[in-house]
Parts: C-alpha cells; sequence; structure tokens
C-alpha cells in the first residue's frame, strides 16, 4: 500500500478515534492531543502496516489505545504540583461534550439521554471500551480482540458484562419506558 492511499483510509479513521479518544480522556484538549499522536505514531509506522484482511482500523485504534495507556502509566509516575492537583479536581466536574467538528451522522452523544451516559461512563474503562467500539463502532470481535489485545473470549465476556451491568444500572429506566426484559422460554433452551 503506497503512503497516499494509507493517509486517505488512516484519515477516514479521524471521527471515530476522536469519540474513543474522548471516551478516554474525558476531555476535548487531552482527547486531540491523543488522536494527533496516534496519527504521527501510524504515519511514522505506516511502512510497516500489513493489513490482514481487517484494514487500517483496528490497527490505528491499537495505537489509540496503546498511547492512551503508556501516556497514562508515564503521568502516574511523576508528581504533581499542588496547582495541578486542584486543576485535575476541577476538570473532573467539567461536562464531557462532543466536539462540533464530530461526524453526526455516526453517532451523535447529544441526543443520548443522560442516565445512558451516566451509565456507560460508570462502567470500568475495559467494559466501556469493549461495549463502544462494537456497539458504537461496529467493530467486530475480532477486531476489537485486535485492538484490546485480549483473546476474543475475553472482549466476549467483557462485552457480556458490560451489558449486563447496564442493563442493570437502567432498569428503573427501562421500567419508566415501560420497556420489559425479554427473558428466553425455557422450552426453548
Amino acid at each position: 500500500m503506497n503512503r497516499e492511499e494509507f493517509e486517505h483510509l488512516a484519515l477516514e479513521q479521524l471521527d471515530p478515534l476522536h469519540r474513543m479518544a474522548m471516551q478516554l480522556c474525558r476531555r476535548h484538549d487531552e482527547a486531540a492531543d491523543l488522536v494527533q499522536e496516534t496519527f504521527l505514531r501510524a504515519l511514522k509506522a505506516a511502512d510497516r502496516f500489513e493489513d490482514q484482511g481487517l484494514g487500517v482500523r483496528p490497527w490505528m485504534y491499537r495505537i489509540l489505545f496503546n498511547t492512551f495507556y503508556t501516556r497514562r502509566k508515564r503521568d502516574s509516575r511523576g508528581p504533581a504540583s499542588i496547582a495541578e492537583f486542584f486543576a485535575e479536581e476541577s476538570r473532573e466536574t467539567e461536562p464531557c461534550e462532543p466536539p462540533p467538528a464530530w461526524n453526526m451522522s455516526s453517532f451523535d452523544w447529544e441526543h443520548v439521554d443522560e442516565r445512558i451516559k451516566a451509565a456507560v461512563e460508570d462502567l470500568k474503562p475495559e467494559y466501556r471500551a469493549v461495549l463502544l467500539l462494537w456497539g458504537v463502532e461496529g467493530l467486530k470481535y475480532r477486531e476489537i480482540a485486535q485492538i484490546v489485545d485480549t483473546p476474543i473470549g475475553t472482549v466476549m465476556s467483557r462485552l457480556h458484562r458490560a451489558r449486563k451491568l447496564l442493563a442493570d444500572a437502567l432498569a428503573d429506566c427501562a421500567d419508566e419506558l415501560g420497556i420489559r426484559s425479554i427473558q428466553p422460554d425455557p422450552s426453548e433452551t
């Protein structure tokens, strides 16, 4: 694959990568930095990219996740100044709204009920990542397994657990809307 073709395919992933970066970082500026560093690393490694039938998408997500966790590990080792400590506290209360540049035709968090947003955000990061990669980005289990560097069975287990936790957290909301969980018919098992 030539460089121009690679760049075109990589740039098609900008919006989905930014959505995931927002879920990981929770702040626009950090998410933008993460995506920028992801693209920089991808472009530097473009000559080593091998399409294994999944395309560039899982590869780009893998770089995003690796970059995020590398940053997180590096930042946790260093001391924080008092100003940074209080800045972190005030950041946690800022609302997390998607930037206007997102491609709203694919997914729009603005139209998602606040209770659902809160329930998704309350999930452990490993469950949230798998749920969003599957449910929002539409990735297959195999692609998600490659991105998060875990066996496909673990991806399936995490997705099942995430969906169960989400259903439990939103049970009151479902009752309020008159939505009942459909239980399997015991005679069909």
